[in-house]
Protein backbone atom coordinates (compact mmCIF):
# COMPACT_ATOMS: atom_id res chain seq x y z
CA UNK A 1 0.00 0.00 0.00
CA UNK A 2 1.37 3.44 -0.86
CA UNK A 3 0.50 7.00 0.09
CA UNK A 4 -0.18 9.37 -2.79
CA UNK A 5 2.58 11.84 -3.48
CA UNK A 6 2.13 15.00 -1.44
CA UNK A 7 4.32 17.84 -2.67
CA UNK A 8 6.24 19.79 -0.07
CA UNK A 9 4.99 23.33 0.33
CA UNK A 10 7.17 26.43 0.31
CA UNK A 11 5.66 27.60 3.60
CA UNK A 12 4.16 25.55 6.41
CA UNK A 13 0.69 26.54 7.58
CA UNK A 14 1.18 28.49 10.81
CA UNK A 15 -1.64 26.74 12.65
CA UNK A 16 0.27 23.43 12.59
CA UNK A 17 3.55 24.98 13.74
CA UNK A 18 4.34 24.52 17.46
CA UNK A 19 5.16 27.68 19.39
CA UNK A 20 8.51 26.17 20.41
CA UNK A 21 9.40 24.99 16.90
CA UNK A 22 13.05 26.12 17.02
CA UNK A 23 13.66 24.33 20.31
CA UNK A 24 11.71 21.29 19.10
CA UNK A 25 13.85 21.04 15.96
CA UNK A 26 16.98 21.30 18.11
CA UNK A 27 15.68 18.29 20.06
CA UNK A 28 15.08 16.40 16.80
CA UNK A 29 18.66 17.06 15.72
CA UNK A 30 19.93 16.03 19.16
CA UNK A 31 18.85 12.44 18.59
CA UNK A 32 20.39 12.21 15.09
CA UNK A 33 17.54 9.99 13.96
CA UNK A 34 16.56 11.60 10.63
CA UNK A 35 17.49 9.62 7.49
CA UNK A 36 18.90 6.70 9.45
CA UNK A 37 18.51 3.15 8.05
CA UNK A 38 15.58 0.87 8.92
CA UNK A 39 15.77 -0.68 12.37
CA UNK A 40 14.17 -3.90 13.53
CA UNK A 41 13.43 -2.64 17.05
CA UNK A 42 11.28 0.20 15.68
CA UNK A 43 9.69 -2.02 13.04
CA UNK A 44 8.53 -4.38 15.79
CA UNK A 45 6.81 -1.47 17.53
CA UNK A 46 4.82 -0.49 14.42
CA UNK A 47 3.90 -4.14 13.80
CA UNK A 48 2.62 -4.43 17.39
CA UNK A 49 0.66 -1.18 17.10
CA UNK A 50 -1.03 -2.28 13.85
CA UNK A 51 -1.87 -5.68 15.36
CA UNK A 52 -3.29 -4.09 18.53
CA UNK A 53 -5.72 -2.01 16.46
CA UNK A 54 -6.33 -4.61 13.78
CA UNK A 55 -5.33 -1.93 11.27
CA UNK A 56 -3.22 -2.27 8.10
CA UNK A 57 -0.85 0.67 8.64
CA UNK A 58 1.31 1.91 11.48
CA UNK A 59 4.08 4.53 11.29
CA UNK A 60 6.77 6.00 13.50
CA UNK A 61 7.18 9.50 12.14
CA UNK A 62 9.65 12.29 12.88
CA UNK A 63 8.39 15.76 11.98
CA UNK A 64 11.21 17.63 10.26
CA UNK A 65 11.18 21.29 9.27
CA UNK A 66 9.36 20.78 5.97
CA UNK A 67 8.63 17.04 5.84
CA UNK A 68 7.36 14.11 7.86
CA UNK A 69 9.98 11.37 7.75
CA UNK A 70 9.10 7.77 8.59
CA UNK A 71 11.58 5.92 10.78
CA UNK A 72 9.38 2.83 10.52
CA UNK A 73 6.47 2.30 8.11
CA UNK A 74 4.43 -0.87 8.52
CA UNK A 75 1.96 -1.47 5.68
CA UNK A 76 3.18 1.34 3.38
CA UNK A 77 6.26 1.64 1.20
CA UNK A 78 6.82 5.40 1.35
CA UNK A 79 9.55 6.98 3.50
CA UNK A 80 8.33 10.56 3.88
CA UNK A 81 5.61 13.02 2.96
CA UNK A 82 5.38 16.80 3.04
CA UNK A 83 4.66 18.41 6.36
CA UNK A 84 1.82 20.61 5.10
CA UNK A 85 -0.80 19.34 5.41
CA UNK A 86 -0.16 16.36 7.66
CA UNK A 87 -1.98 14.57 10.43
CA UNK A 88 1.30 13.84 12.24
CA UNK A 89 2.19 17.53 12.04
CA UNK A 90 -1.08 18.29 13.81
CA UNK A 91 -0.63 15.49 16.33
CA UNK A 92 2.61 16.96 17.74
CA UNK A 93 0.79 20.14 18.78
CA UNK A 94 -0.50 18.43 21.90
CA UNK A 95 0.68 15.85 24.39
CA UNK A 96 -2.65 14.07 24.07
CA UNK A 97 -3.63 11.43 21.52
CA UNK A 98 -4.90 12.73 18.16
CA UNK A 99 -7.78 10.45 17.08
CA UNK A 100 -10.08 10.53 14.04
CA UNK A 101 -12.57 7.65 14.13
CA UNK A 102 -14.11 8.75 10.79
CA UNK A 103 -11.98 11.34 9.03
CA UNK A 104 -14.58 11.84 6.28
CA UNK A 105 -16.93 13.47 8.77
CA UNK A 106 -14.40 15.12 11.09
CA UNK A 107 -14.02 18.88 10.40
CA UNK A 108 -10.36 18.70 11.42
CA UNK A 109 -9.49 16.49 8.46
CA UNK A 110 -11.96 17.18 5.63
CA UNK A 111 -9.43 19.20 3.65
CA UNK A 112 -6.56 16.78 4.15
CA UNK A 113 -5.55 15.26 0.78
CA UNK A 114 -5.07 11.84 2.34
CA UNK A 115 -8.74 12.00 3.38
CA UNK A 116 -10.25 13.85 0.42
CA UNK A 117 -8.04 12.24 -2.24
CA UNK A 118 -7.77 8.77 -3.75
CA UNK A 119 -6.01 7.30 -0.72
CA UNK A 120 -9.24 7.56 1.27
CA UNK A 121 -7.92 7.70 4.82
CA UNK A 122 -10.73 7.26 7.30
CA UNK A 123 -9.16 6.31 10.64
CA UNK A 124 -6.16 7.87 12.36
CA UNK A 125 -4.86 7.44 15.91
CA UNK A 126 -1.55 9.05 16.78
CA UNK A 127 0.30 9.82 20.01
CA UNK A 128 3.30 12.13 20.18
CA UNK A 129 6.86 10.92 20.78
CA UNK A 130 7.47 13.21 23.74
CA UNK A 131 10.99 13.58 25.16
CA UNK A 132 11.76 13.86 28.86
CA UNK A 133 12.21 17.62 28.43
CA UNK A 134 8.81 18.06 26.80
CA UNK A 135 9.46 18.18 23.04
CA UNK A 136 7.32 16.23 20.57
CA UNK A 137 9.65 14.73 17.96
CA UNK A 138 6.92 13.06 15.92
CA UNK A 139 4.28 10.38 16.41
CA UNK A 140 3.48 6.72 16.59
CA UNK A 141 0.28 6.40 14.61
CA UNK A 142 -2.15 3.79 13.28
CA UNK A 143 -4.05 4.34 10.01
CA UNK A 144 -6.94 2.60 8.23
CA UNK A 145 -9.05 3.22 5.15
CA UNK A 146 -12.18 2.27 7.04
CA UNK A 147 -13.77 4.09 9.98
CA UNK A 148 -13.45 2.22 13.24
CA UNK A 149 -14.29 2.73 16.90
CA UNK A 150 -11.41 3.02 19.35
CA UNK A 151 -11.15 1.98 22.97
CA UNK A 152 -9.24 3.85 25.66
CA UNK A 153 -7.24 0.70 26.37
CA UNK A 154 -5.99 0.77 22.77
CA UNK A 155 -4.92 4.41 23.13
CA UNK A 156 -3.18 3.58 26.41
CA UNK A 157 -1.28 0.76 24.70
CA UNK A 158 -0.32 3.11 21.86
CA UNK A 159 1.04 5.59 24.40
CA UNK A 160 3.09 2.84 26.04
CA UNK A 161 4.52 1.80 22.69
CA UNK A 162 5.36 5.44 21.92
CA UNK A 163 7.19 5.62 25.25
CA UNK A 164 9.22 2.57 24.21
CA UNK A 165 10.22 4.39 21.02
CA UNK A 166 11.41 7.41 23.01
CA UNK A 167 13.22 5.13 25.45
CA UNK A 168 15.09 3.59 22.51
CA UNK A 169 16.05 7.06 21.25
CA UNK A 170 17.23 8.07 24.74
CA UNK A 171 19.30 4.89 25.14
CA UNK A 172 20.98 5.42 21.78
CA UNK A 173 21.68 9.04 22.60
CA UNK A 174 23.16 8.06 25.96
CA UNK A 175 25.31 5.37 24.33
CA UNK A 176 26.58 7.80 21.71
CA UNK A 177 27.37 10.40 24.36
CA UNK A 178 29.16 7.77 26.46
CA UNK A 179 31.34 6.81 23.50
CA UNK A 180 32.10 10.46 22.76
CA UNK A 181 32.94 11.04 26.43
CA UNK A 182 35.20 7.98 26.50
CA UNK A 183 37.00 9.16 23.39
CA UNK A 184 37.42 12.63 24.88
CA UNK A 185 38.76 11.20 28.14
CA UNK A 186 41.15 8.93 26.23
CA UNK A 187 42.54 11.93 24.36
CA UNK A 188 42.84 13.87 27.63
CA UNK A 189 44.63 10.97 29.34
CA UNK A 190 47.01 10.66 26.39
CA UNK A 191 47.71 14.38 26.65
CA UNK A 192 48.37 14.20 30.40
CA UNK A 193 50.62 11.16 30.07
CA UNK A 194 52.60 12.89 27.32
CA UNK A 195 53.00 15.98 29.48
CA UNK A 196 54.15 13.83 32.39
CA UNK A 197 56.67 11.97 30.24
CA UNK A 198 58.01 15.27 28.95
CA UNK A 199 58.34 16.50 32.51
CA UNK A 200 60.15 13.32 33.58
CA UNK A 201 62.48 13.72 30.60
CA UNK A 202 63.20 17.30 31.68
CA UNK A 203 63.87 16.16 35.25
CA UNK A 204 66.35 13.54 34.12
CA UNK A 205 68.09 16.05 31.87
CA UNK A 206 68.41 18.51 34.77
CA UNK A 207 69.60 15.66 36.99
CA UNK A 208 72.34 14.71 34.53
CA UNK A 209 73.65 18.29 34.54
CA UNK A 210 73.51 18.70 38.31
CA UNK A 211 76.73 20.04 39.88
CA UNK A 212 75.90 18.72 43.34
CA UNK A 213 75.74 15.07 42.33
CA UNK A 214 77.56 12.60 44.57
CA UNK A 215 77.56 9.35 42.63
CA UNK A 216 75.51 7.49 40.03
CA UNK A 217 73.48 5.49 42.55
CA UNK A 218 72.52 8.64 44.47
CA UNK A 219 71.56 10.32 41.20
CA UNK A 220 69.36 7.38 40.26
CA UNK A 221 67.68 7.32 43.67
CA UNK A 222 66.89 11.04 43.44
CA UNK A 223 65.61 10.66 39.88
CA UNK A 224 63.40 7.73 40.94
CA UNK A 225 62.02 9.82 43.81
CA UNK A 226 60.93 12.58 41.42
CA UNK A 227 59.46 10.15 38.92
CA UNK A 228 57.46 8.68 41.83
CA UNK A 229 56.29 12.21 42.61
CA UNK A 230 54.82 12.51 39.11
CA UNK A 231 52.97 9.22 39.66
CA UNK A 232 51.77 10.43 43.07
CA UNK A 233 50.30 13.61 41.55
CA UNK A 234 48.41 11.55 38.99
CA UNK A 235 47.18 9.12 41.63
CA UNK A 236 45.67 11.94 43.66
CA UNK A 237 44.20 13.69 40.63
CA UNK A 238 41.16 11.60 39.79
CA UNK A 239 40.34 11.52 36.08
CA UNK A 240 37.70 14.01 35.04
CA UNK A 241 36.36 15.32 31.76
CA UNK A 242 35.71 18.78 33.18
CA UNK A 243 37.88 21.77 32.37
CA UNK A 244 38.23 22.77 36.03
CA UNK A 245 38.79 20.93 39.30
CA UNK A 246 38.83 21.79 43.00
CA UNK A 247 42.40 22.72 43.90
CA UNK A 248 41.97 22.44 47.67
CA UNK A 249 40.37 18.99 47.44
CA UNK A 250 43.29 17.78 45.33
CA UNK A 251 45.85 19.31 47.72
CA UNK A 252 44.22 17.65 50.73
CA UNK A 253 44.43 14.22 49.09
CA UNK A 254 48.03 14.80 48.04
CA UNK A 255 49.09 16.11 51.46
CA UNK A 256 47.52 13.14 53.23
CA UNK A 257 49.63 10.91 50.98
CA UNK A 258 52.78 12.98 51.62
CA UNK A 259 52.19 12.95 55.36
CA UNK A 260 52.46 9.15 55.41
CA UNK A 261 55.47 9.09 53.09
CA UNK A 262 57.46 11.83 54.85
CA UNK A 263 56.51 10.85 58.37
CA UNK A 264 55.47 14.37 59.36
CA UNK A 265 52.12 16.10 59.70
CA UNK A 266 51.21 17.80 56.44
CA UNK A 267 47.94 19.75 56.36
CA UNK A 268 46.37 21.57 53.42
CA UNK A 269 44.05 24.51 54.16
CA UNK A 270 42.80 27.56 52.33
CA UNK A 271 40.13 28.71 49.92
CA UNK A 272 37.72 26.56 48.02
CA UNK A 273 37.58 27.10 44.29
CA UNK A 274 38.37 25.49 40.98
CA UNK A 275 41.46 25.79 38.81
CA UNK A 276 41.98 24.64 35.22
CA UNK A 277 42.88 20.96 35.04
CA UNK A 278 46.07 21.95 33.18
CA UNK A 279 47.30 23.60 36.40
CA UNK A 280 47.01 20.50 38.56
CA UNK A 281 50.24 18.80 37.52
CA UNK A 282 52.53 21.81 38.18
CA UNK A 283 50.66 22.64 41.42
CA UNK A 284 50.95 19.04 42.59
CA UNK A 285 54.64 18.73 41.71
CA UNK A 286 55.40 22.08 43.36
CA UNK A 287 53.66 20.93 46.53
CA UNK A 288 55.43 17.57 46.46
CA UNK A 289 58.87 19.16 46.00
CA UNK A 290 58.41 21.81 48.68
CA UNK A 291 56.80 19.47 51.22
CA UNK A 292 59.50 16.80 50.86
CA UNK A 293 62.17 19.51 51.11
CA UNK A 294 60.51 20.93 54.27
CA UNK A 295 60.29 17.45 55.80
CA UNK A 296 63.95 16.84 55.04
CA UNK A 297 65.46 20.17 56.11
CA UNK A 298 62.80 21.69 58.38
CA UNK A 299 61.17 20.57 61.56
CA UNK A 300 57.71 20.11 63.05
CA UNK A 301 54.61 20.07 60.89
CA UNK A 302 54.30 21.36 57.33
CA UNK A 303 51.48 23.65 56.32
CA UNK A 304 50.21 23.97 52.74
CA UNK A 305 47.92 26.93 52.12
CA UNK A 306 46.04 27.72 48.91
CA UNK A 307 44.58 31.22 48.58
CA UNK A 308 42.36 32.53 45.79
CA UNK A 309 41.23 36.11 45.29
CA UNK A 310 39.55 36.41 41.90
CA UNK A 311 42.17 35.48 39.30
CA UNK A 312 45.03 35.89 41.77
CA UNK A 313 46.20 32.64 43.40
CA UNK A 314 48.88 31.82 45.94
CA UNK A 315 50.35 28.52 47.09
CA UNK A 316 52.40 28.50 50.29
CA UNK A 317 54.39 25.71 51.90
CA UNK A 318 55.73 26.56 55.37
CA UNK A 319 57.67 24.53 57.96
CA UNK A 320 58.78 25.00 61.56
CA UNK A 321 62.52 24.50 61.09
CA UNK A 322 65.49 26.86 61.26
CA UNK A 323 64.38 28.85 58.24
CA UNK A 324 66.53 29.97 55.31
CA UNK A 325 69.50 32.34 55.28
CA UNK A 326 68.57 36.03 55.04
CA UNK A 327 70.32 36.36 51.67
CA UNK A 328 68.93 33.14 50.17
CA UNK A 329 68.02 33.58 46.47
CA UNK A 330 66.18 30.62 44.91
CA UNK A 331 67.04 31.89 41.45
CA UNK A 332 70.75 31.53 42.19
CA UNK A 333 70.50 28.15 43.88
CA UNK A 334 72.48 25.33 42.25
CA UNK A 335 70.35 22.68 43.93
CA UNK A 336 68.18 20.59 41.65
CA UNK A 337 65.16 20.98 43.93
CA UNK A 338 65.07 24.77 43.68
CA UNK A 339 65.59 24.61 39.93
CA UNK A 340 62.64 22.22 39.62
CA UNK A 341 60.47 24.49 41.78
CA UNK A 342 61.48 27.57 39.75
CA UNK A 343 60.67 25.80 36.48
CA UNK A 344 57.26 24.68 37.76
CA UNK A 345 56.46 28.21 38.97
CA UNK A 346 57.23 29.49 35.46
CA UNK A 347 54.81 26.96 33.98
CA UNK A 348 52.08 28.57 36.07
CA UNK A 349 53.16 32.01 34.95
CA UNK A 350 54.00 32.60 38.60
CA UNK A 351 56.74 33.95 40.84
CA UNK A 352 58.55 32.18 43.67
CA UNK A 353 59.27 34.08 46.89
CA UNK A 354 61.16 32.61 49.86
CA UNK A 355 61.03 34.04 53.36
CA UNK A 356 60.35 33.33 56.98
CA UNK A 357 57.26 31.56 58.19
CA UNK A 358 54.81 34.38 59.11
CA UNK A 359 53.35 32.17 61.84
CA UNK A 360 56.68 31.98 63.66
CA UNK A 361 59.82 29.90 63.32
CA UNK A 362 60.65 28.26 60.00
CA UNK A 363 60.77 28.88 56.26
CA UNK A 364 57.94 29.70 53.90
CA UNK A 365 57.93 29.23 50.11
CA UNK A 366 55.23 31.13 48.26
CA UNK A 367 54.25 30.99 44.59
CA UNK A 368 51.93 33.72 43.32
CA UNK A 369 50.26 32.79 40.03
CA UNK A 370 47.09 33.12 38.00
CA UNK A 371 46.01 36.73 37.50
CA UNK A 372 44.85 35.93 33.98
CA UNK A 373 48.24 34.60 32.81
CA UNK A 374 48.31 31.58 30.52
CA UNK A 375 49.64 28.31 31.84
CA UNK A 376 52.05 26.41 29.66
CA UNK A 377 51.84 22.62 29.92
CA UNK A 378 54.84 20.59 30.95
Amino acid sequence: MAFPKVHQMSAITLDIMPANEAERMAAVRRYEILDTPPDGSFDRVTALAARRFGAPISIISIVDHDRIWFKSHHGVDVQEIGRDPGLCASAILSSEAHVLVDASTDPRSLANPLVAGDFGLRFYAGVPLETSDGFNLGTLCVIDKAPRPVEQAQIDDLKDLASLVVDQLELRLAARQAVEKAELMAREIDHRVMNSLQFVSGLLTMQSRSTDAADASAQLREAATRVAAVARVHRNFYSTDTEEVSCLTFLRRLCADLSEICGVEVEATGDEGNVPTTWIQPIGLLTNELVTNAAKHGAGSVGVVYKADGDARQLSVCDEGEGVPHDFDPGQSTGLGMRVVSQLAKQLGGKLVVGQNPAGKGACFQIAFGQGLAVHPA
